[in-house]
């Protein structure tokens, strides 16, 4: 295995479901400038559009999550091929 290719600089992380504001802590690299407080302790933040707390796949339950305004987009890219 080549030595020295891994990252040294681990450190906890908070991860943020934005669509179900789910927090979970774990290991990570991850560049960020926003902090999070949990339980009195303050970490840097990452935040996710998704994840396991919020995926159809995961949770057994579909939802329709629309956080850019795609469909709308869509549905105005297409509408002048509208016969």
């Amino acid at each position: 295995m080549r030595k020295d290719i891994h990252p040294e600089n681990y450190r906890l992380v908070a991860f943020k479901d934005m669509s179900n504001d789910e927090v979970f802590l774990t290991k990570s690299t991850a560049n960020t400038k926003e902090t999070l407080e949990v339980e009195g302790v303050e970490y840097p933040l990452v935040k996710l559009e998704i994840s396991r707390t919020s995926h159809p796949f995961y949770t057994g339950k579909s939802k329709l999550i629309d956080t850019a305004g795609r469909i709308d987009k869509f549905k105005n890219k297409y509408a002048k091929f509208k016969k």
